[in-house]
């Protein structure tokens, strides 16, 4: 009986040290506070309704976290997305060119517009956070000259269906959501090159050392992030049948406030996919509360705000927090006796097996 005890409390502790936990708790205590302060919060429309706001922020967040696990910024993905909407309706309804290939032409830009943010980033030094607030500017001011300010109406049904259709009663955003996550987690917890994200965002020196082509690893992230942000550009322009210079304005605060509060840290090497989503339910179900509690704009970006702050100091002093709880609960050091093996997203300071070996031998 006393076995069977221990083994519990051993997979409980696990559990409560899996980096996603905190912010699954996070989420359902804002969802929790939502429905008690408004009966219209758990109505199915409005479920529908937030699900279908979180499937573009939580795709764009993909990329911000790729590139906070490698210890960077993006700054440039909010208008990532407003530059994809224009483009893709003006090929669609201006050129004629088909859906399929205009989304595949739309990834393409994405992966382009990433890869020239990582490599200026990366191989030209320039600090991500410089580089991409220009590029915040560059990619919406293109937006702006191709469209001359006047948003694209009307685009095409068949793009509509993109985000509208349904498999098997389940909406397709939460399916590109499902697949999109899976994916990512996949990569970052199984791959060698979602380790090597982690190493570089941990230590640069360390995985520099053991053989670990740092900046292809930074520039990858932003090709990654270049991906998202067309990604959510395309659903974002099937969305609304439309596309503006003026969409997901913000945007990119909102996909850097959802990996944070998902657990990434803004140093590098900490952090999951699974956390992010959270985190990303979490943003939207805030603002869905504020709408409904019909609180004005402004004061809905203010607490926007409010909230990306609080999540940056809480990653700020995550390691204090963290101390004083152990010692406030007499848990001692988590690497002691009888503690569960550490979670593989914690990996600051450390570097794949693989990568371990080649520096062991050098």
């Amino acid at each position: 009986m006393n076995k069977t005890a221990e083994i519990t409390q051993a997979g409980l502790t696990r559990l409560i040290r899996q980096k996603w936990v905190g912010p699954l708790i996070i989420m359902l205590l804002v969802a929790g506070l939502m429905a008690m302060t408004t009966d219209r919060f758990l109505q199915p429309r409005n479920l529908a309704n937030v699900s279908l706001q979180m499937a573009i922020v939580a795709i764009v967040a993909i990329g911000a976290t790729f590139v906070i696990l490698s210890a960077q910024i993006d700054l440039s993905s909010g208008s990532l997305v407003a530059l994809t909407t224009v483009l893709t309706a003006g090929l669609v309804k201006e050129m004629g060119v088909p859906v399929p290939l205009a989304i595949l032409l739309m990834l393409v830009m994405g992966a382009a517009a990433g890869a020239f943010n990582g490599f200026f980033a990366s191989y030209g030094r320039i600090p991500p956070f410089i580089f991409t607030l220009g590029t915040l500017s560059i990619f919406r001011g293109f937006a702006f000259l191709y469209t001359g300010g006047t948003p694209i109406f009307s685009v095409s049904p068949t793009l509509n269906n993109v985000f509208y259709a349904q498999l098997l009663g389940i909406p397709a955003p939460f399916i590109y959501v499902l697949l999109l996550y899976s994916g990512a987690a996949f990569y970052l917890r199984y791959t060698e090159g979602g380790r090597q994200i982690y190493a570089v965002g941990g230590n640069q020196d360390a995985a520099r050392l053991s053989g670990i082509n740092v900046n292809w690893v930074r520039t990858k992230a932003f090709i990654i992030a270049g991906l998202a942000g067309a990604i959510g550009g395309v659903l974002m322009t099937a969305r609304l049948d439309s596309g503006s210079p003026n969409y997901a304005q913000g945007m990119e605060l909102m996909a850097i406030a959802a990996a944070v509060i998902g657990g990434a840290s803004l140093f590098g090497g900490q952090g999951s996919v699974l956390g992010t989503l959270f985190g990303a339910m979490t943003i939207v179900i805030v603002q869905n509360g504020l709408n409904l509690h019909g609180v004005p704009a402004a004061w809905q970006q203010i607490s926007l705000g409010a909230i990306i702050a609080a999540a940056v100091g809480v990653d700020m002093w995550r390691r204090e927090l963290s101390g004083s709880a152990r010692r406030l609960f007499g848990g001692g050091s988590p690497a002691g006796p009888g503690a569960p093996p550490p979670d593989r997203d914690d990996t600051r300071q450390r570097v794949d097996t693989s990568t371990d070996r080649v520096g062991a031998q050098e």
